[in-house]
């Protein structure tokens, strides 16, 4: 019996072994090692950090990056340049499954054939992240012009809890301004982080086991917070949240601010769904506060009357393809000029 359950384990081993090993000549993503580098509010790459990124189980978009100076992907490193222009969102910014060409930054740089774009994109960010990041780069780069490239959710996901903020969020019950960090990965999870067996698990197949669980004991919940998302609009924290964004980034945007509203590929829908009417708001509120809003759903359906080319990466991935990423950066390209 000792001997079978021994000869069990040793098999067992030998098994993910090889897996590790097979993995590992497969673009399989490596760790980001993301950490409060330059700012105790803003995440980011070690500076001249080399990793790769795939996309699903069969690898798809895999791509070999490198961050610059200052931990971000971007074309070059940011240095003092009050002609630069600030390009700031989350994975859209960063679109890390697209080749460096047809990334936001360059296309928005070829756009406006002259002052340099600085890419300040942060895969996992809501609207609050972004004020932080413009708050950045005017003070370490005395940039004053901004666009901010956004989805329909990052109003709602500056309230803490949401696992979408590095630093500053709202109190989703009072809207107060809190401050959450993330902590400290543990030796586990570092061991994990650079063993290409887990990160194939936990990055490509998306494994979370605290979801698994949760849906193992109550199955109806399968989507997760999606399900605890409120039925009516709460346009009330559409209000605090935007307030919040603007009243941070007052001081620094006096160059401009162009704000890239992202939403449905098929245009508005017939009836506005709870997050539309909320997108609809944040729209207002920001052009009463002087920024220069595009409406992106509006760009998509002119495409959409004129093309059958979709704008998404793929299936499975809906951030932007380069078609997408240019109509939407000469958008925002004519807005600045």
């Amino acid at each position: 019996m000792y001997k079978a359950f021994a000869g069990f384990c040793l098999g067992g081993f030998a098994f993910l072994l090889a897996c590790e090993c097979l993995f590992r000549l497969l673009p399989v993503s490596t760790t980001t090692a993301t950490g409060y580098y330059i700012d105790p509010d803003i995440l980011s790459y070690p500076p001249h950090h080399a990793w790769r990124r795939a996309s699903g189980w069969d690898l798809r978009n895999a791509r070999k990056l490198t961050s610059n100076n200052f931990g971000f992907v971007a074309d070059h490193d940011f240095t003092h340049n009050p002609k630069a222009v600030g390009l700031v969102g989350d994975s859209y910014v960063e679109a890390a499954m697209l080749q460096a060409a047809d990334r936001p930054a360059a296309q928005l740089e070829r756009l406006l054939d002259g002052p340099p774009v600085f890419a300040l994109g942060v895969p996992g960010t809501s609207l609050l992240d972004y004020a932080e990041r413009i708050r950045f780069a005017s003070q370490h780069f005395g940039v004053r012009r901004f666009v901010v490239l956004m989805e329909a959710g990052d109003v709602r996901q500056s309230l803490c809890g949401s696992g979408q903020n590095d630093g500053p969020c709202l109190d989703p019950h009072t809207f107060a301004a809190r401050q959450v960090h993330w902590a400290e990965p543990s030796r586990a999870k570092l061991w994990m982080r650079h063993s290409a067996l887990a990160q194939y698990v936990f990055s490509q197949l998306e494994f979370d086991p605290l979801r698994a669980l949760r849906q193992w004991r109550s199955p109806s919940d399968i989507k997760g917070v999606a399900t605890r998302t409120p039925a009516g609009p709460a346009l009330p924290m559409v209000e605090a949240v935007t307030s919040a964004f603007f009243e941070r980034v007052a001081p620094y945007v006096q160059g401009g601010l162009v704000i890239v509203v992202d939403g449905r590929r098929a245009g508005p829908p017939d009836v506005p769904t709870a997050t539309e009417l909320e997108r609809h708001r944040f729209i207002e509120l920001a052009r009463a506060a002087g920024a220069r809003v595009l409406d992106a759903e509006l760009l998509y359906a002119s495409h959409a009357a004129a093309s059958r080319l979709s704008l998404d990466v793929g299936p499975h991935d809906q951030h932007l393809n380069p078609l997408g990423v240019k109509l939407v950066m000469a958008a925002a390209a004519g807005a600045l000029q």
